[in-house]
């Protein structure tokens, strides 16, 4: 019988949180992990003190099953391996890793050499494969998701194909899920569990800038659109966000527009900024790239991050008889 998301990782249930920079700080990720599913804490451009200090709030937050999210296209190849070398080194086998896109073979060598759980979310058929090769749980992205899109196929189009060519496989879908009634139609699809970034931006402990959560919760999917113009810092990479000044008139000049922090160290914010505000972001936040999926059709209230995990619980498999079975093995190979 095929594995649960939460039986590979742990859980009491099949549910990640997706590690969004900025907005998923370890607040939000201790909070998901210790109400029983997967929290994720997003090291985007984090590196050496930065990094560290993020993952000591992490590792004390919670002593349950957690992640960190990684991108290897921002950071590129030689940053990304100091990176995973710092988690690995500095935090515990409870902690996974969690790769927004596909790193180089030496990363993934690196990760399960250490004997580390890894989840690995794609937006294609192909990059699911290779990334289920190396023992991945593979999160199929569709287009319905906020953020920085992966691929161009809805989600349950790719959940299908991937299906069918990795029978075996924990597969997670993401993308469009913001109800209950959301991840069973997932399920239905093919899913093992599924993971959400939307109806996490606006929980409380969310780091995401009042604002944001709540231009997110008085939206709906038609408030969406998919562009490429917060593109400084993220070129390259289509993303849904909320539509804005910004997304009607992308000829508008690349001034600065606001300031922000970020692990203590202050940044400006220019116009067209792939950077989310936060709650420790000022300026026009209304010009800032809001992420923001589809989902938010079914978002319409700013609740806690352990709610948001009890209404997906009723619905999604959880880990019991799996966690179980380990336990058995493991006494016995005592």
């Amino acid at each position: 019988m095929r594995a649960t998301l939460a039986g590979v990782l742990g859980l009491d249930v099949s549910l990640l949180q997706s590690g969004m920079g900025g907005v998923a700080g370890s607040e939000l990720a201790c909070a998901v992990s210790n109400a029983g599913a997967a929290g994720c804490a997003g090291g985007y451009k984090l590196v050496d003190g930065a990094l560290s200090t993020m993952l000591e709030r992490l590792t004390a937050g919670t002593d349950r099953p957690v992640g960190v999210n990684l991108i290897p296209e921002v950071v590129g190849p030689d940053e990304l391996i100091r990176q995973v070398a710092q988690v690995l080194d500095e935090t515990p086998q409870r902690v996974h890793l969690s790769f927004f896109g596909m790193p180089d073979d030496a990363v993934f060598e690196r990760v399960v050499a250490a004997g580390r759980d890894l989840v690995v979310q794609v937006g294609t058929a192909e990059d699911g494969v290779r990334a289920a090769g190396q023992g991945a749980v593979v999160v199929a992205q569709g287009i319905e998701a906020g953020g920085h899109l992966l691929g161009t196929a809805r989600r349950d189009d790719l959940l299908a194909v991937l299906r069918a060519r990795l029978p075996e496989a924990c597969l997670v879908a993401s993308g469009g899920i913001g109800s209950p009634e959301d991840a069973v139609r997932a399920l239905a699809a093919g899913a093992d569990g599924v993971l959400l970034g939307t109806a996490f931006v606006v929980a409380h402990e969310s780091r995401a800038h009042t604002e944001f959560k709540a231009a997110v919760t008085a939206a709906d999917e038609t408030h969406t659109v998919i562009t490429d113009v917060y593109e400084i810092g993220w070129p390259g990479r289509r993303h849904r966000v909320l539509a804005t000044a910004v997304t009607a008139d992308p000829a508008q000049p690349k001034k600065f527009i606001g300031k922000t922090v970020v692990e203590g160290k202050p940044y400006l914010v220019p116009r067209f900024s792939s950077a989310v505000p936060t709650d420790a972001t000022s300026g026009r936040i209304e010009e800032m790239a809001m992420y923001c999926g589809q989902s938010c059709s079914a978002v319409s209230e700013e609740i806690s991050a352990a709610d948001v995990v009890a209404a997906f619980a009723r619905v999604l498999p959880g880990g019991e008889v799996v966690r179980n079975e380990k336990r058995v093995e493991s006494n016995v190979s005592r």
